[in-house]
């Protein structure tokens, strides 16, 4: 479960901002990216992604044991993970390039500003699944559309970058700390607890420990980071922001504007 400053306000931020207003708005397209994932070119690339890792496993382990220090052992995760990243992108690069064209492609074609994911849209939007996929299977290059995406009302930030601003970092990193503490602390009492009531009384206590923390540190710089995000959004004329990874195409990026509000 992801612990940050972005993930605490992420649901907050699409609630505030009503998701169904994207009904109204006809340049809104939705794609269903698990359908997608699921063409047997996808299928058939991971397959392939999994049986080399699983190859490469073998292959890490034993050099993992034949290493003789810690600078070792890190040169060789170091190596081995950018192999499987090497292996990843010649596979499934090509793919997610044919996919973003074809999305771009029929973006253009019905005039659509944005594309965010189908799984958080309620009501609303156009979807476009089928021509993208249609598109993907046909044979041939897939010609990219001449003009980008027009200027659009829905915004987006890009957690990750959220999460490094350095007074949320800092903030975050101090929380996991203090969590990790509470941890040992629970556990040291767990081993000497004698009964399941007593067991259940140390996991109440850490829990309640970490949540007062979480409530304290955390919760006012997440309704902080909303409130800079609700501010941007209405003073930029959005209807709605949504995290980046809910994004497929187009959209207006806020997160520079976010960043600058913690300087």
């Amino acid at each position: 479960m992801r612990t940050s400053i972005a993930a605490l306000f992420a649901l907050g931020v699409l609630v505030a901002m009503p998701l169904a207003l994207a009904s109204d708005l006809g340049d809104v397209g939705t794609l269903d990216q698990a359908a997608v994932s699921n063409l047997p070119r996808f299928v058939e690339a991971n397959r392939q992604v999994v049986a080399f890792k699983t190859g490469l496993d073998k292959q890490f382990t034993a050099r993992m044991k034949a290493a003789h220090s810690q600078a070792d052992q890190q040169r060789i995760i170091t190596e081995f993970r950018g192999r499987l990243q090497d292996r990843q992108r010649a596979l499934l690069g090509p793919l997610f390039g044919r996919a973003q064209t074809a999305i771009a492609s029929v973006s253009s074609s019905k005039n659509l500003s944005v594309i965010v994911d189908k799984s958080i849209v309620i009501f609303g939007g156009q979807d476009i699944t089928k021509a993208v996929i249609d598109l993907m299977q046909s044979p041939g290059p897939i010609a990219a559309p001449v003009s980008t995406p027009p200027p659009s009302e829905i915004g987006f930030v890009d957690n990750d970058q959220i999460d490094a601003i350095p007074k949320l970092k800092t903030a975050n990193d101090d929380f996991l700390r203090f969590n990790e503490q509470q941890k040992r602390i629970a556990a040291q009492k767990m081993s000497k607890a004698k009964t399941d009531a007593e067991r259940q009384q140390v996991l109440r206590d850490y829990q309640k420990t970490v949540s007062d923390r979480q409530d304290q540190q955390l919760k006012p710089l997440a309704d902080q980071t909303k409130s800079a995000i609700a501010d941007i959004g209405k003073k930029k004329n959005l209807v709605l922001v949504i995290d980046k990874g809910h994004l497929i195409y187009g959209g207006t990026d806020i997160t520079p504007d976010v960043q600058n509000a913690f300087k």
